[in-house]
């Protein structure tokens, strides 16, 4: 379902500029100014929950939301007015472009939380799994970084798995159940408990990044 317009989408992101990076690129290898040791990228945000969630959980991380949908963006901002520490920045932009905003080596840990699925064929490229992708994570990524995706769609993960398997990272941990043991470290939103009620599995693994050059 598309989602609606938001008139007031622009004006929101203007004022949020206590945790909106407009020009991420001049923070390039200098994220750590912030004063964190450890730096989280949620890539695909949405609207916010886990960011907000997550962010708060854990404040001596920094977290960093990205989301390219304008709407989305500005839904997470007004959710998070109250809830935004210092440690939880947010950047309005396509993930395409990570790689212009984060030196290599700069980034701990990506996050790929309920991304869109992308299920035609012919919109394989979309999906934030897609070897392209991957080679530009594996960029940012520190050589010790790690990405950890969590779904609800088990094509998106089973295609996930192969093509992290393909690019030669290294599958640390893996669960096709993953919600059936407790798991208090990882922020249930909304939209999973919505998953969860209806006894719906959540798909989670932690991939490692592999060693050696970056495929083409």
């Amino acid at each position: 379902m598309r989602m609606r317009k938001k008139p007031w989408a622009k004006d929101m992101i203007q004022q949020r500029t206590d945790c909106v990076i407009s020009d991420p690129a001049t923070l390039k290898g200098d994220w750590s100014s912030f004063g964190y040791d450890i730096i989280v990228v949620e890539v695909g945000a949405g609207k916010g929950d886990y960011w907000i969630g997550m962010g708060n959980k854990n404040p001596e991380e920094l977290w960093i939301a990205v989301e390219k949908n304008i709407d989305a963006s500005a839904i997470a901002l007004k959710k998070s007015i109250n809830h935004t520490k210092e440690n939880m920045k947010f950047i309005v932009g396509d993930v395409d472009k990570i790689d212009l905003w984060f030196e290599d080596n700069e980034v701990d840990r990506i996050h790929l939380n309920f991304s869109d699925p992308w299920p035609k064929k012919a919109h394989t490229k979309r999906r934030l799994t897609y070897d392209t992708f991957l080679n530009k994570y594996q960029k940012v990524l520190k050589k010790d970084g790690c990405i950890i995706m969590k779904t609800d769609n088990a094509k998106l993960f089973e295609y996930s798995l192969v093509t992290f398997s393909e690019n030669k990272w290294f599958l640390k941990e893996v669960s096709v159940d993953f919600r059936r043991e407790t798991h208090d470290e990882d922020v249930i939103t909304e939209y999973e408990n919505n998953f969860m009620q209806l006894d719906q599995p959540i798909y989670r693994a932690i991939f490692q990044v592999p060693t050696g050059e970056i495929n083409d």
